[in-house]
């Protein structure tokens, strides 16, 4: 059972989300205020940099390694969140992963509604291999919005017939942006944070009059042959808990290799708040762990 550290969160967040008519600017600030205050781990090198136009943060652990490297995509709903908001993951990833996390500003809605941050990913992740990062060291990652964009990211690429990473982690995924899930309904007085009034408010700012089912956008309804194995990690009291589950039928009945692990009591993207969460720590060790055995496979 879940403790008072899981309380203490669950208060934090509604204190996030209170003011449902905030506006993107005011929603975005509360989050990077609140995010930013997230320690990283200690020794963390944090660095920014231009990946072919796209700022971004190179997030490194004293125990990374310069030849492995993570993609990072946050969430947000694809309307908030910045490398600023995820720093705190990234350090944790990076120390847990042994490899250096490259967290990117992909454009947001509803300035710049879908396709571009998939478009900014994929220009990402070509970046990484002009680096000369290779592929069998390469990872992407992401957390609800990212997590979906982490999974379309895949897709695109794989359309392209790019060499794609060795693995792939996604936190509590968005990856149906219809919001027509039965979890939507029977877990949402479970879920601090994920509603869906305002899960479709920000699905309708990044579609921008598209058809909630394309599936660059919502990867769930997209062919997931030929994917690399993925992790999946997502807790029981989420509305977005089917959009994992599906998505892992989905992917087996695709021949991907898939690892779906729901986490007892665990809300949404609960991995943010591993300063003060156990179970946050756990979840990332857990991360770290599976992407170093299939890099060492």
């Amino acid at each position: 059972m879940a403790g008072n550290e899981l309380k203490a969160v669950v208060e934090m967040i509604r204190g996030i989300v209170a003011n449902p008519n905030a506006t993107i600017q005011e929603q975005r600030a509360s989050f990077e205020n609140s995010m930013g205050m997230m320690p990283t781990p200690p020794n963390t090198k944090v660095t920014p940099v231009k990946v072919d136009g796209i700022p971004a943060e190179w997030v490194e652990s004293p125990s990374a390694r310069a030849d492995h490297a993570i993609l990072y995509l946050h969430g947000g709903g694809y309307v908030i969140g910045s490398p600023v908001t995820h720093r705190s993951l990234a350090g944790k990833l990076s120390e847990t992963s042994k490899a250096r996390v490259l967290v990117i500003d992909y454009r947001m809605a509803p300035e710049n509604p879908f396709p571009a941050a998939v478009d900014d990913a994929v220009k990402a992740y070509r970046w990484l291999l002009a680096q000369g990062v290779s592929p069998a060291k390469l990872a992407i990652s992401g957390d609800s919005a990212g997590g979906g964009l982490t999974l379309a990211t895949l897709v695109a690429l794989r359309d392209a017939k790019v060499a794609l990473p060795k693995a792939v982690a996604m936190l509590s995924p968005w990856t149906d942006l219809t919001g027509d899930s039965q979890t939507m309904v029977s877990r949402a007085e479970k879920d601090p944070m994920v509603q869906k009034p305002g899960l479709m408010a920000m699905g309708a700012l990044y579609l921008n009059g598209k058809d909630a089912k394309t599936p660059l956008a919502s990867p769930l309804f997209a062919d997931l042959r030929a994917l690399p194995p993925m992790l999946i990690q997502v807790g029981d009291h989420e509305t977005l808990l089917d959009d994992s589950r599906t998505l892992e039928k989905n992917a087996k009945a695709a021949g991907v290799d898939v690892t779906l692990e729901v986490w007892d009591e665990m809300i949404h993207v609960w991995h943010l708040f591993h300063p003060v969460l156990p179970e946050g720590v756990k979840a990332l060790e857990r991360i770290g762990g599976y992407l170093n055995e299939k890099w060492a496979a």
